[in-house]
């Protein structure tokens, strides 16, 4: 099965290199390599230095358009000719097994696959050293991890991450990708899942499909997308009728960012996270 792996990246040009040399030792190499540069043109460079087919999106403001930039990405991989979409955050890098687990998991019934990921530590002095990563294997506890070689299907939607995913070009064109509705930080991947689901697809945890997402500080909630998150659970909401990401939303009206009010049914915002 033809294999694309896609990746969006912007302002992540160390981490990007890293998930190139990580490819580089898979068991199963991809056929190409999408890299969507977000309007940066250090990563486009990259891209061709390790010659990948980088593909150039403007970018005109703040908020990055991550579901047009993977619709541009799952485009361009299908035009050139690839049949199973490996999606790959630029922060992660795979585990030599990776591809090929995705690979041996490929069916024709609809099928959303998604691989533990291992949040790592900060990279020691001269970096991570790549052929060690699964020492560090400890993936995040609220999804499943089933033992390598196996799988666990769930109808729990809410769970997928666009992290790492996997999925047939078929299966892609029956969701119809991502709603573009969405800008900036929050919401869009679980809109994906909503519509995989309403087309009778399943979410299907492959076990031994491994991630490492490299070290970045962020904040939790992350207050620095707070209007981001804001304006996208509101998308959501008025699409499917129930808010996303209600831990964050919580979180945030707990420390007095946001407030519900229900005489409108709508979270607002008490402070600019612009602020």
């Amino acid at each position: 099965m033809r294999t694309a792996v896609i990746t969006l990246a912007a302002r992540r040009t160390a981490h990007l290199r890293n998930q190139f040399r990580g490819l580089a030792m898979s068991s199963r190499m991809p056929d190409e390599h999408v890299v969507v540069a977000m309007g940066d043109p250090e990563i486009m460079a990259l891209a061709e230095q390790q010659r990948a087919h980088g593909v150039w999106m403007d970018v005109h403001d703040a908020q990055l358009p991550l579901a047009a930039a993977r619709n541009l990405g799952a485009r361009t991989a299908i035009t050139r000719g690839a049949e199973l979409l490996v999606f790959l955050d630029v922060d992660c890098i795979p585990d030599p097994g990776l591809i090929e687990r995705y690979q041996s998991l490929a069916a024709a019934e609809p099928l959303l696959l998604c691989g533990p990921v291992t949040y790592l530590p900060p990279a020691p002095t001269g970096g991570y050293d790549l052929p060690t990563l699964h020492r560090h294997r400890d993936p995040h506890p609220a999804r499943p991890d089933p033992p390598a070689g196996t799988y666990f299907d769930s109808s729990d939607f809410d769970l997928f991450w666009s992290l790492s995913f996997a999925l047939t070009a078929d299966t892609w064109r029956r969701i119809g990708g991502f709603c573009t509705r969405y800008r900036g930080y929050g919401g869009e991947d679980t809109d994906f899942a909503y519509k995989a689901a309403a087309i009778g697809a399943r979410l299907r945890w492959a076990g031994g499909a491994d991630a490492y997402h490299q070290y970045h500080p962020v904040s939790d909630p992350p207050i620095e997308h707070l209007d981001d998150i804001l304006s996208n659970a509101r998308v959501f909401h008025r699409r499917w009728g129930r808010w996303p990401m209600l831990g964050w939303l919580e979180s945030f009206a707990a420390s007095g960012h946001i407030a519900y009010d229900q005489a409108t049914q709508t979270w607002n915002s008490l402070v600019s996270s612009a602020g």
